[in-house]
């Protein structure tokens, strides 16, 4: 009998239903403001070595020049030239991070080339842009489309989202409980974090599928964090187990995907999303670790540690 089971597990594990799981790390915001745990300059050095050690031989990290003028942005350009000299690509997130919701077309394209005059020709630049709040526009198609042949008469390509775990706002979390003097449970944190990204990458591939009939190259939306410099060793250990290849963010966007601009009514999110609602299917159950108030909840309950009474 447990011979059975044991082939049989292998023959699931050897089907292109979970053979060919492809994905990307995509870093958003950099230079990122400090978290709860490190200094700007501590969280670079402990994200590079971590994705060294973890064998990523390319991430990408889309960047704001704008927050160099930040208190935390100082020294950001060297620890964004430590990215690249790691062998990691740096492209647009727009020099300010604006809603594309809340500017003219024409505004939210001065935006980007005022990043785009900072970043080119520097070691590691890649030609994508990186919605900021993965805002294309909203409601407002017509502004969708004349950013979208903007970024397209410059060059500059989506650096679209396929998974999307809003590690910020576990992040956020942290930070305010930190400010708080509430003591956190690393352990959990570290449970909680891996459970909302790799809740999130199982179920956009199952979307994609669904709308595709493949499994796409996917990019996985996460920012410069605390928890990133932490947990990503973690994360791409358990996204191999779970039988993800990682793979660059060159051959991520080389995919067919790259091609595919979805007429939806709302311009907002990861593109799987908008290409399932473009085709009318339905997606997969939402998976419940993604959701901002089930994860305030879990981490209330889990990470948070009783202050002892006296």
């Amino acid at each position: 009998m447990l011979l059975r089971i044991c082939l049989l597990l292998t023959l699931l594990l050897s089907s292109p239903a979970l053979a060919d799981k492809r994905i990307a790390l995509s870093f958003d915001d950099a230079p990122r403001h400090r978290g709860a745990f490190f200094t700007p300059e501590e969280r670079t050095v402990k994200l590079i070595a971590a994705l060294r050690q973890a064998k990523v031989r390319q991430a990408v990290f889309f960047v704001n020049p704008g927050r160099l003028d930040t208190p935390d942005g100082a020294g950001g350009e060297q620890r964004i030239a430590a990215y690249a000299a790691a062998g990691h690509a740096i492209a647009n997130h727009s020099f300010s991070h604006p809603h594309l919701s809340e500017r003219t077309a024409d505004e939210f394209l001065a935006d980007v080339d005022k990043a785009e005059v900072w970043l080119k020709g520097r070691p590691g630049y890649r030609p994508w842009l990186r919605f900021p709040f993965l805002d294309e526009g909203g409601k407002d198609k017509a502004k969708r489309d004349a950013v979208r042949a903007g970024l397209a008469a410059r060059g500059l390509r989506n650096g679209y989202v396929t998974a999307d775990g809003s590690d910020w706002h576990l992040e956020q979390l942290t930070i305010d409980a930190k400010a708080a003097g509430r003591p956190m449970d690393m352990k959990a944190l570290r449970r909680l974090y891996l459970q909302m990204q790799l809740s999130a990458a199982e179920y956009h591939e199952g979307m994609a599928r669904s709308t595709l009939g493949r499994s796409p190259a996917h990019v996985l939306l996460l920012h410069e964090t605390d928890l990133a410099a932490l947990f990503i060793g973690d994360l791409v250990t358990e996204l191999r187990r779970q039988g993800w290849t990682v793979i660059t963010a060159d051959q991520a966007y080389a995919d067919p995907l790259r091609k595919a601009f979805p007429d939806v009514p709302f311009a907002y999110g990861t593109l799987t999303g908008a290409m399932a609602w473009e085709k009318d299917i339905d997606p997969p159950l939402y998976p419940l670790w993604i959701g901002q108030a089930v994860a305030t909840q879990l981490f209330e309950t889990r990470v948070l540690k009783e202050t002892a009474k006296p």
